[in-house]
């Protein structure tokens, strides 16, 4: 009977809550609603890029190159292939490792990032990329994850180690600065009001003085109109957007595309493969994605998608409503803004709401790099909102009082 009773309990420590080895840990820890929400929306992203896939493989095809209609589907899988695993392992990993790992990433990546504009590779007009062959990827990409933690952990060390907010505050301000200034210069426009917008709102949550936030508040229209002035993508942009009859058509050509792309196919859309409007969209595949679910898909398609993101935002915050350790609240929300903003300003791009910006959709566009990178902010995500409800609700866990 005692062997019966020891087997039994093996057994059940080996799958049940009392498994605390890795991957039990991980498997009870983990918010499943939150992983299986991003899984669904990868499932989402390649039945749209197998719908933009032809429009793209048209476009860049000629008399001596044909590509192959699902040419882009085909590549996208075989990279969720590769970054499916990047997100469960960096999930698993506990919160201090998964810091350590984003302090370490950011300081390479940002190196990686100034070489950008001295040895990266030129593609349609921007040099974004390092690399050469299959080999090439983005830096900004994978620096996005790794610059929200080192941003959380510089903020949560406000009023300790002897540092004042002040002082953390100007750190992350020098930090942000030098990653924007290194970003115009490729150029990405669009990245650099990511990076700046979540930074803000990193400050906000912190607890920053109502005089800071008054200043940055402050030098927002004053920054905006100095790139306005002095930054020719940014005025070029802005123009095509507020002045569509005075400008350039070729300037404006792609806003009114993918406007006239998302509503061709009505509320419930032309079905898969019948949209005829996607082949005049210069990146149907990235930038325009979400405009080619709403021909081939719907509008009411859309709406679902845009509820998914809205979901995984809101969920990630209501975890964090009772969240006590510093850092793992700011980096948490920090990756679920990030998430959040780079798929409003791709919807707002798409709708016509927001100047051209050459931001992809979380999850749905296509490219190696943003599928692999968004793969490790989102585990990342999911390694600092673990945790175990059932230990804290054991009668069995002794607390200590103080006394």
């Amino acid at each position: 009977m005692p062997q019966r009773d020891g087997l039994l309990t093996r057994v059940a420590r080996r799958g049940g809550r009392a498994d605390r080895s890795a991957l039990g840990a991980w498997f009870w820890d983990i918010d499943w609603l939150l992983l299986i929400l991003t899984l669904f929306l990868i499932a989402i992203g390649l039945v749209a890029v197998a719908a933009a896939s032809p429009a793209t493989a048209q476009r860049y095809s000629d008399t001596t190159h044909k590509m192959a209609p699902l040419y882009y589907f085909w590549r996208q899988l075989m990279w969720v292939g590769v970054s499916l695993p990047v997100l469960f392992v960096v999930s698993m990993l506990p919160a201090d490792r998964a810091r350590r790992m984003a302090l370490i990433g950011c300081a390479g990546f940002l190196v990686m990032l100034a070489l950008v504009p001295v040895a990266g590779v030129t593609v349609n007009g921007a040099r974004r990329w390092l690399g050469v062959g299959v080999a090439q990827f983005q830096p900004s990409e994978f620096l996005k994850p790794c610059f929200i933690v080192a941003v959380a952990w510089l903020l949560s060390l406000k009023n300790k180690e002897g540092l004042s907010p002040a002082i953390v505050g100007a750190l992350t301000g020098v930090l942000t600065a030098i990653v924007a200034m290194l970003l115009m210069l490729q150029p990405d426009f669009g990245q650099t009001v990511l990076f700046c917008t979540v930074w803000f709102a990193l400050l906000l949550i912190s607890g920053a003085s109502a005089r800071m936030i008054g200043l940055l508040m402050g030098a927002v229209p004053v920054g905006l109109l100095s790139a306005y002035i002095f930054y020719s993508t940014a005025r070029t942009r802005i123009d095509a957007f507020l002045f569509p009859t005075t400008t350039d058509p070729a300037e404006h050509f792609q806003v009114n595309a993918a406007r006239a792309t998302l509503t061709a196919g009505g509320w419930l859309g032309t079905g898969p493969g019948g949209g005829q409007m996607k082949f005049r969209l210069p990146e149907a595949h990235t930038d325009y994605i979400f405009s080619v679910i709403g021909e081939e898909f719907g509008l009411i398609a859309c709406g679902i998608v845009a509820v998914i993101f809205l979901a995984i935002v809101v969920r990630v915050f209501v975890k964090l409503l009772d969240e006590q350790d510093d850092f793992r609240l700011l980096a948490a929300a920090g990756l679920a803004i990030q998430f959040g903003v780079q798929a409003l300003i791709s919807m707002a791009v798409n709708t016509g709401l927001a100047p051209s910006k050459g931001m992809t959709m979380p999850f749905i566009s296509y490219g190696g790099s943003s599928m692999i990178a968004l793969s490790a902010g989102m585990g990342l995500l999911l390694a600092f909102t673990r945790r175990n409800p059932f230990v804290l609700r054991s009668p069995y866990v002794v607390k200590w009082s103080g006394e």
